[in-house]
């Protein structure tokens, strides 16, 4: 027994020295990654001059699969193609949009930071079929929806020609037949360019590569507001056709494609939906009605429970937090989607949440709000966590407890093997999917996974834990108290 005690005196002294211990996980790391705002440069205004690419098969509502390729020329002028598909892999073509026109850049944005707004004009918009079957079905939509001077765009029982170019759209002519196709350009009224370095993958190379994001306005999930809505967050962002990411074999295809070539995709492997383990956001998401966030979800597959943090922003590189919440509940089964092909139905019930305001612009509102419906009346402070589950949620934020959404969700790989997690896109009039009839029919921005199941629970306690700060700034968990060490060194001694 008596070697034993060197242990509890090596702990004693530890203790009493207090050294910070420094603990971050890769979740943690990822979060941190994403605050980094110094790698992510955004001109104003933005160059659009050159193609840019999609970099890979994308989901609009409704749902829509495509890929895009847009042109933007010196002059102002722009070519877009648009690619639609019948399968979620873009890889049975459907038709092909042609787009010209003209894009004027205007004043930055007072609705959306970050972003340039900009006007543009129509001239052209053309389309190939790419089948008897996508020809047919078109057509009819185009007769019986359009008005006068489009009804009989295509008589019935035509036949297809392959190749063939039919005008949808003519400035001069004044005739417009896109409507029936919920086809609009209204994503080019918002626009931003972020650039950023993407360090080099080979173990023999050294230095990174420039990669340019073009972001457009985002598509509304309402089919009959879409032709009107004016955008203010982003779809999916589009790169440079010379400096994008590597590797990215859809950016080379979509890039060589045009109306009557369209893109194929390469076929990936279909996922089995596993959720078990944390997955965090890869970049700063933006949200119409210009909300800034990261997210990170930890889900524990063996009770079907989840967590998540909203980590909610004031500025578009997500460095001046406003407010965090906490939420928790559990999940249903999934089961394939009847609507989504390659998507997953699930349904998750909310019945925790709790709130931790971080400005003094929150904390005002917050303790503005009606007594109770928000916490404790008159009680916020920045910094300080409230569990809002006793208040039924917070009205001031839009949260309702206990409540039920009706998800969709996907998982893939991307080209470096790792898996990927898209949940179902939020309405864009702020609302929350909460009937079946309202699940969303796209996606938003992808959550990378940082941890498997096995991991949950170190980040679960390095994201609950607030440590001090070492040397440099970086939190530190607190050394564990001296009466904890003793114990676990009186435990040694017992077994010895």
């Amino acid at each position: 027994m008596v070697r034993c005690w060197w242990l509890a005196g090596l702990l004693v002294a530890c203790a009493a020295a207090e050294p910070p211990l420094r603990w971050e996980p890769r979740c943690r790391q990822q979060l941190r990654h994403l605050q980094d705002g110094a790698r992510i440069a955004a001109r104003l205004p933005p160059r659009l001059e050159g193609r840019w690419v999609s970099t890979g098969c994308e989901v609009r509502p409704g749902p829509e699969f495509l890929t895009r390729s847009y042109l933007f020329y010196t002059n102002r002028l722009f070519k877009a193609y648009q690619f639609y598909y019948w399968d979620p892999s873009c890889r049975d073509p459907s038709y092909s949009l042609v787009i010209k026109g003209k894009l004027r850049l205007r004043q930055a944005s007072w609705i959306t930071r970050g972003a340039t707004e900009a006007d543009y004009h129509l001239h052209k918009v053309g389309i190939v079929f790419h089948s008897q079957k996508a020809m047919r079905e078109v057509a009819a939509w185009i007769n019986q929806t359009s008005g006068e001077g489009c009804r009989g765009f295509l008589p019935p029982g035509r036949s297809w020609a392959p190749g063939a170019l039919y005008e949808l759209l003519s400035a001069k002519t004044e005739r417009d037949c896109t409507a029936a196709l919920g086809f609009a350009m209204h994503e080019l009224s918002l626009v931003r360019v972020e650039q950023h370095y993407q360090p080099l993958l080979q173990p023999q190379q050294s230095g990174s590569r420039l990669v340019e994001e073009l972001y457009l306005g985002d598509i509304h999930t309402d089919w009959d507001e879409r032709l009107h809505y004016r955008p203010t967050g982003y779809q999916r962002p589009m790169q440079s056709a010379v400096h994008h990411v590597h590797p990215c074999p859809a950016c080379g295809i979509i890039y060589r494609a045009d109306e009557h070539h369209p893109p194929i995709l390469p076929a990936r492997a279909q996922l089995p939906m596993q959720l078990s383990g944390s997955w965090v956001s890869t970049h700063c998401e933006v949200r119409p009605a210009v909300l800034f966030l990261t997210r990170y979800f930890i889900f524990h597959g063996n009770n079907h429970t989840w967590e998540g943090y909203y980590y909610h922003y004031s500025d578009p590189l997500c460095q001046q937090p406003t407010f965090t919440i906490y939420a928790s509940g559990h999940y249903t089964q999934g089961i394939p989607s009847s609507k989504v092909r390659g998507g997953t139905e699930l349904a998750f019930k909310v019945t925790q949440a709790r709130v931790t305001p971080m400005d003094q612009v929150t904390v005002t509102m917050l303790n503005s709000s009606e007594p109770g419906s928000c916490g404790l009346t008159n009680s916020w402070g920045a910094g300080v966590e409230q569990d809002i589950t006793p208040s039924n949620g917070c009205l001031a934020l839009g949260i309702k407890l206990p409540h039920t959404e009706y998800e969709l969700f996907k998982t893939e790989q991307d080209t470096e093997g790792r898996s990927l997690l898209y949940v179902g896109e939020r309405p864009t009039d702020g609302s929350s999917p909460d009937s079946p009839e309202k699940r969303p029919t796209s996606y938003q921005a992808p959550l990378i996974q940082c941890a498997g199941a096995s991991e949950e629970f170190s980040n679960y306690v390095s994201l609950k834990y607030s440590g001090r700060k070492d040397a440099n700034g970086n939190e530190a968990l607190k050394p564990l108290p001296v009466a904890f060490l003793l114990f676990v060194a009186l435990l040694f001694l017992r077994w010895d």
